[in-house]
Formats: structure tokens, C-alpha cells, sequence
């Protein structure tokens, strides 16, 4: 069965327009579909069938899980919790809060998977304090726009586990592949504030006092964290110790976070609870019809050798792999800059790969490539979602953020790509470990 090469050709663009003026991603993909099937050979019960056998897996199972339980997080008071938690250690130093922001972001990113809970959550809870403390709104606007991305990168990362879909890779190893790239961003956001701070006159320091009261309330702070803590040890650690699998795991987050949340930090009540369950459940249902017509668009892209198209086209241009590199870099900074991460990577990511492990890249080298890239894209504008939610829930003008966005861009994002792409062993170390 062939199709009309024309047709393929006119669907990708299609695709790419209908992201670029805001069209809900699930239409767009769908209406490249439709288009497919109403002008080519192709039809519904040909590419139907094979797009719900890949539904079918194991592995995707677990977004709807990951989905549901970072919505149970996000109301559940844990945000609170951690940030306290790490304002003890670092709120004495000049800069310090602005690591505790950068902290917060990481470890409640890793708990809930959602770049955009994080920047709701933790940011509501760090802008007063930022404030009160003589920080620049603009400076840690664009800060926590950047830092809610560290859960991308720290597993367990609901993009990964949809990179791992679509690209028929291990769920772990795409994990560990971007898990260095992620504390290198959080070493690097955490040196940019306080550097940033350190001869900013306005900035106060939290002074702690040494009554018995002061270091009684610090314990029960340290006490009330645990149950938050213990959150990314049980999930993680049953990962990696090989206990349950990542989607097993997706299961766990969500019976743990339902009675951390009702009864210990009492964030919620059953109604809200019900309340959050149906909305993460409409969710997933748009994350699922959208994965279904990636689906049905990856039958036909396959059938018609798109794929391979592309890997003769690069080797016809250059065989320079670094080139080839720079090349697919460009395209995800392009794509990341009019489009959100997850079409991003959903649209470029099964057609990209074959074009890199045909140049001699390293799959789990390509993970990190694109999730460092797309990254990036979140928050460049004219696209830059995270950078704009930043502005409205900080209340602060976007031209206010673009200098430090500017800043953060030039000296952590562009320096960490280049790292991430042309030095493979910062991504692939990790993922050797374990024979991947």
C-alpha cells in the first residue's frame, strides 16, 4: 500500500500550522490523519488497529496514573511542606531562598510530573516569600519558569515514559539518560541566583532564632516534611532496586498520595478528592486520544518510509554526525519555540530517531538531546507557555522577564545543550550502568 508522497508531505506541514495558531494539539494530529485517509489509500480499519494495540502497553499505562496523582499533589499541602523543609538549610545565605526555589521545584516536579503544577504550586508558595525578602519579581519570575522543568529530567518523568512509547526504548534507561543533564540544571539555576544576589542590596537573609520555641517549631517542621520526603524514596528507590516497574510505580504514587494528603496534611477532603479524580480523568483522556492519532500518523509516516526519507536526505547533506547533531538540535529549538514540549516531541521524536541511530548516535544520547532542547523551548519566546504562566501568577509584566529569561537562556540553557549534545557520556553513563 502506497500513499501519495505529496500527500505526506502536505499532511507534516498541515500539522505544523495547525500547532503553530493554536489549535488543541488532539485536533491537529487528527486532522493530519483525516486528511491522510480522505486523499490517500489508506483507511481507518488499516491504521485503527495497529494505534489501540500500542495503547495496549504496559508502559503508557502509567501516564494516566502519573496524571492522577500529580493532581491529588498539587492540592494536597506538599508543596508547603518541602519548601519549608529546605528553607531551614539554605535560608540563611544571601541567595539562599532563591535555592530553595530552585530545590523545590526539583523535588516537587519529581513528585508530581507536571512542569506546570510545579510553577502553580511551589510558585505560589515562593513569589511572597521572594518578595518579602527584597528579591527582583522579574529575576525570580523567570527563575521558577525555568526550575519547574527540573521534574522533566528527574525521574519519574512522565515525558520520558512517552519517549520511551514512541520510541520503543527502556522506560529506565531514558530515565537515567536525562537524570545527569537534570542535576547539572539544578547545580547551574542554583549558582545563577546567587550570583544574581550577591551584591543586590535588597536582598535579606532569614535569620533564625535560638529560643527553645524557635528550635521546637523547626523540628516539627523537619517531622511534618517526612511524609513528603518519603514520597520520591518509596517511588524512586522501588524503581531503581528493582522492586516495581515504572508503571507499577505510577500506581504506588497514587495510593500514597491519597492518604498523605487527606489525613496527614489534611490538603484535602474526599469530595476534592473525587472532584480531582475526574478531572485528571478528563486529562488523560485528551493525553490518550492524542496519543491514539500519534498513532495512527506513525502507521501511515512509517508505511510511506518518512523516516528513512529523512536519513537518506542528512546523508546526502553531510555524514558529519556533530553536524547531523547541530541539525536535529536546530529543528527542536524551532519546533520548541512555536509549540509546547510534549507536540514537540510527540510530532519529531519517532521521525528524528532513525536519523540519529542511522548517523551512529546513541538512542538514550537522542533522550537527552530532546529533552534538553524542548526544555529550552518552554521558555523562548514567541511559543514560551511556562514563561508566560510565570508573568500571570506572579503578576508580573513578561517584558519584566525577558532580561533574566535572556540571562538563564544564554548562560545555562545554550551551554547545557551544547554539553548535553556534544559530550554523549553526560546522558549515556547512567543508562550503561544497567546494560542499556
Amino acid at each position: 500500500m502506497r500513499g501519495d508522497k505529496v500527500n505526506i508531505v502536505i499532511s507534516f506541514f498541515l500539522l505544523i500550522a495547525l500547532l503553530m495558531i493554536g489549535i488543541p494539539v488532539s485536533f491537529t494530529f487528527f486532522a493530519a490523519v483525516l486528511y491522510l485517509l480522505v486523499t490517500g489509500d489508506y483507511s481507518i480499519s488499516f491504521v485503527a488497529p495497529y494505534a489501540f494495540s500500542k495503547l495496549s502497553s504496559i508502559i503508557i499505562m502509567a501516564t494516566p496514573m502519573y496524571v492522577m496523582a500529580g493532581g491529588i499533589i498539587e492540592k494536597g499541602d506538599l508543596g508547603n511542606r518541602l519548601v519549608d523543609f529546605i528553607e531551614l538549610f539554605f535560608g540563611r545565605f544571601k541567595g539562599g531562598l532563591g535555592v530553595v526555589a530552585v530545590l523545590s521545584c526539583a523535588m516537587f516536579g519529581a513528585i508530581s510530573g507536571s512542569a506546570t503544577a510545579t510553577e502553580t504550586v511551589i510558585g505560589s508558595i515562593m513569589w511572597p516569600r521572594l518578595d518579602k525578602a527584597g528579591y527582583d519579581k522579574g529575576v525570580t519570575a523567570s527563575l521558577i519558569s525555568s526550575c519547574c522543568l527540573l521534574g522533566s529530567y528527574i525521574p519519574p518523568s512522565a515525558m520520558m515514559i512517552i519517549f520511551a512509547w514512541l520510541c520503543d526504548l527502556s522506560v529506565l534507561g531514558c530515565f537515567l539518560a536525562v537524570l545527569g543533564p537534570g542535576l547539572i540544571l539544578m547545580i547551574a539555576f542554583s549558582v545563577w541566583i546567587f550570583v544574581k544576589c550577591r551584591k543586590d542590596p535588597n536582598v535579606k537573609v532569614i535569620k533564625f532564632e535560638r529560643t527553645p520555641a524557635a528550635r521546637k517549631a523547626r523540628r516539627a517542621t523537619v517531622v511534618s516534611a517526612i511524609p513528603a520526603l518519603m514520597f520520591p524514596i518509596i517511588i524512586l528507590g522501588g524503581i531503581y532496586g528493582g522492586i516495581f516497574t515504572p508503571t507499577e510505580a505510577a500506581a504506588v504514587a497514587t495510593l500514597y498520595a491519597i492518604p498523605v494528603t487527606i489525613f496527614i496534611y489534611h490538603g484535602m477532603t474526599f469530595r476534592e478528592l473525587l472532584k480531582t479524580f475526574s478531572e485528571t480523568a478528563t486529562m488523560s483522556g485528551v493525553i490518550m486520544f492524542m496519543l491514539f492519532c500519534v498513532m495512527m500518523l506513525a502507521r501511515i509516516y512509517t508505511t510511506e518510509n518518512l523516516p528513512t526519507m529523512m536519513l537518506e536526505f542528512t546523508q546526502s547533506v553531510t555524514d558529519n554526525k556533530y553536524l547531523v547533531l547541530l541539525f536535529i538540535n536546530l529543528i527542536y529549538i524551532a519546533l520548541g519555540m512555536l509549540m509546547d514540549d510534549t507536540s514537540a516531541m510527540t510530532l519529531a521524536a519517532p521521525i528524528l530517531l532513525p536519523v540519529a541511530v542511522g548517523m551512529g548516535i546513541d538512542p538514550y544520547h537522542f533522550a537527552a538531546i530532546t529533552a534538553v532542547n524542548l526544555g529550552l523551548g518552554c521558555v523562548t519566546p514567541p511559543c514560551a507557555p511556562l514563561l508566560y504562566l510565570g508573568s500571570k501568577l506572579s503578576d508580573t509584566p513578561v517584558t519584566k522577564l525577558m532580561r533574566s529569561t535572556g540571562s538563564i537562556i544564554f548562560w545555562i540553557w545554550i551551554p547545557i545543550i551544547i554539553v548535553v549534545t556534544f559530550l554523549p557520556a553526560v546522558s549515556t553513563f547512567l543508562p550503561s550502568l544497567i546494560g542499556k
